[in-house]
């Protein structure tokens, strides 16, 4: 197996390399998360740049790419600290590019182009979050028109947004999972309100519930197929982990090499805490993880180029990288000390925005009933 970088791969990063040195620095993304607001500056450089156009077919002015070539940049860009900072609004308009009408596919690509953030993802409930049959968010079909009715809450990036990739189900139906479609709402639509949440982590991306009140909307906003927007959900699902995976790895090295300095100069009875074999099994322990999570993130990104089936792929890639790389942000923050939980140090924000990524996306535990069950029917 080949590790190696391609040309056109060495090129990217370098560029890449660059204009975080310029446009992300630390001191950016720290003012930012203490002052809770996106990293608006910084996407309209990744366009400027050319990097809001990689994945994007040629017909809508983008330049097609292989998913481990955007893994690796969304890894780069969170080795720098910047939680969430590139891929995941890309491969999540997946959705659209498969299922959405023209119209559609122009206005969200457009968006993504112009380096803003087109849609927020509405699927969690108060009452529904892995229990997808759950959801009490409706849709009723009427007269060439669809009037919405719910709430959705932690909704990521709903602020930020022009509009809200919605999940909501049509009443009437027996089976609930093909009673769900998906609709793209505008934010601004009459009945559309937010309320913002207060969180602990995740500081430059907004979370909101939001509730819609006799919302109506003609139909032309579905998107796919009526009662098929959990299956098309699903191949959401799958690229936001493997993207979410990236940016784990890349938060966790960040953390890592913050840690591995910080060993290497901070001193105590006469020596390097980094003499010190327990320093040292920390940081060695803490590589294999690292390790481990860039072959798991890699696999997969590479499986989907080759359009093999996830499987279960994609939830044990996702279980084990949130889960590694917040143990290896955790033992930087031991190594750090008491120094590690102030403001000023990074390893306390990686620490926060990684424990995040253990719910984010689908927490851990559905990611064993995801995996679990997949792996019982591969050996029936």
């Amino acid at each position: 197996m080949d590790f190696g970088l391609t040309d056109e791969q060495q090129l990217l990063l370098e560029s890449l390399d660059e204009l975080l040195e310029r446009d992300c620095p630390e001191s950016y993304i720290a003012e930012l998360d203490l002052t809770h607001q996106p990293p608006t500056t910084f996407r309209k450089a990744m366009n400027e740049a050319g990097f809001g156009s990689l994945g994007f077919p040629e017909e809508f002015g983008g330049t097609p790419s292989d998913a481990v070539t955007l893994v690796m940049l969304a890894e780069r860009v969170a080795r720098q600290g910047l939680n969430n900072g590139y891929g995941l609004e890309l491969l999540q308009a997946m959705d659209i590019l498969e299922f959405g009408s023209d119209e559609q596919k122009q206005e969200i690509l457009g968006l993504l182009a112009a380096g803003e953030v087109p849609f927020a993802l509405g699927f969690t409930e108060p009452g529904a979050g892995s229990d997808n049959s759950a959801m009490s968010t409706t849709a009723v079909h009427h007269d060439g028109m669809v009037t919405f009715n719910g709430t959705k809450t932690l909704i990521t990036n709903a602020l930020q947004s022009k509009y809200l990739l919605l999940m909501a189900k049509n009443p009437g139906g027996d089976d609930p999972r093909r009673a769900i479609s998906m609709y793209l709402v505008p934010m601004n639509a009459p009945g559309v309100t937010t309320n913002q949440l207060d969180k602990i982590m995740w500081h430059i991306s907004d979370s909101c519930e939001i509730f819609l009140d006799d919302v109506t909307l003609p139909e032309s906003c579905l998107v796919g197929v009526q009662g098929n927007g959990f299956k098309q959900l699903m191949r959401n699902f799958e690229l936001e982990r493997l993207v979410i995976a990236a940016n784990c790895l890349g938060m966790a090295q960040c953390a890592f090499d913050d840690a591995a300095t910080y060993a290497a100069q901070r001193v105590q009875f006469g020596k390097p805490i980094g003499s010190f074999q327990l320093i040292q099994l920390k940081l060695t322990d803490m590589a294999i993880k690292l390790e481990n999570i860039r072959n798991f993130v890699y696999k997969t990104a590479w499986m989907v180029d080759q359009e093999l089936p996830l499987k279960s792929q994609g939830a044990l890639c996702k279980r084990y990288s949130a889960m590694a790389a917040f143990e290896v942000a955790d033992e930087a923050m031991q190594i750090f000390g008491g120094v590690g939980v102030t403001v000023g140090t990074r390893v306390s924000r990686l620490w926060r925005d990684l424990r995040g990524h253990r719910f984010g996306g689908g927490t851990d535990e559905i990611m064993v009933h995801i995996a679990g069950r997949q792996i019982v029917k591969d050996h029936s």
